[in-house]
């Protein structure tokens, strides 16, 4: 059963990493970046999305050709183990189209997040 456990976890983003048990979603916002279409660029930081992500209350208020980011947190009941997901995408006709996902696992966002 173990060997199971760690393949699900590598491609769940709800399974814990250390213990490989699945994670309970903590909170979840949408956001809306800096960035239009054709302008995308990769970032990894945790500093440039907490000086750039806005605050949305739904897709309607993001501008037309706006990138938006998903932020779901996990944190696992049976270790404690805590993962930040974001979720980079363009809202396109009430459709989402993917450009990216990072990953924080060392609480870079948790001040940000607690905002």
């Amino acid at each position: 059963m173990g060997i199971f456990r760690k393949m699900i976890s590598i491609f769940h983003d709800d399974w814990c990493r250390k213990c490989q048990y699945q994670m309970d979603e903590t909170w979840r916002q949408l956001y809306m970046l800096p960035m239009r279409v054709g302008h995308y660029i990769e970032h990894n930081d945790a500093n440039y999305y907490i000086n750039n992500l806005y605050k949305v209350n739904c897709k309607a208020d993001i501008p037309i050709g706006t990138y938006a980011c998903g932020i779901i947190k996990y944190r696992c009941s049976r270790c404690g183990s805590e993962l930040v997901k974001l979720s980079i995408f363009l809202p396109v006709r009430d459709q989402e189209k993917y450009e990216d996902t990072v990953y924080f696992n060392n609480g870079e966002l948790d001040n940000f997040l607690r905002k």
